[in-house]
C-alpha cells in the first residue's frame, strides 16, 4: 500500500518524535516501505547548527541512532530554508514531491491558543497536501 514514508522531523524537539518514529517504523516494516527522515534547516546559524552542512550531519547521525532504535532504515534528507517558519510546509510538500513520498506521518503538539488562529504545519500539511498524512499526538 505505501512504498515511501516521510518523516519531517524539528531537531530542537526530538524529544517528541518517539511516537511519529514506531508508527512510521512500524507502517514501513508492515509494507516494506522505504523511510525518509526529512529535516528543515536554517542557512543562517542557530541552536541546532551554525551551517547548513553541520545540520545534514547532525540529521544523519539522528537518523542512524533511530534506525538502530526502531529496526528500520530512515534516510535522512536535509532541506535548507531561509526561514523556516514562514516556508516550512512549502518545503515539506516539495521534498515529498522529489523523493516520490506516498504517505507522511508527522509528529503534532498539543493544541494551543495560536491553533485557534493559525493552523499548525501537521494541520496545514494534512490539509493542503496531495497525499497521505498521518498526523501522531
Amino acid at each position: 500500500m505505501y512504498t515511501k514514508i516521510m518523516i519531517p522531523v524539528d531537531l530542537r524537539h526530538v524529544d517528541r518524535l518517539g511516537k511519529s518514529l514506531q508508527v512510521a517504523a512500524d507502517i514501513a516494516k508492515l509494507y516494506k516501505a522505504e523511510t525518509y527522515i526529512v529535516g528543515v534547516g536554517h542557512n543562517v546559524p542557530n541552536e541546532v547548527a551554525r551551517t547548513p552542512d553541520e545540520f545534514t550531519q547532525k540529521l544523519a547521525q539522528f537518523a542512524s541512532e533511530n534506525s538502530q532504535t526502531y529496526g528500520v532504515t530512515f534516510v535522512p534528507h536535509a532541506e535548507t530554508s531561509h526561514d523556516p517558519a514562514v516556508d516550512l510546509d512549502d518545503v515539506l510538500k516539495r521534498s515529498a514531491n522529489s523523493l516520490g513520498i506516498d504517505l507522511i506521518v508527522m509528529a503534532s503538539h498539543t493544541p494551543g491558543v495560536a491553533e485557534y488562529i493559525f493552523a499548525s504545519n501537521a494541520g496545514h500539511l494534512a490539509s493542503h497536501a496531495d497525499l497521505s498524512v498521518l498526523v501522531v499526538r
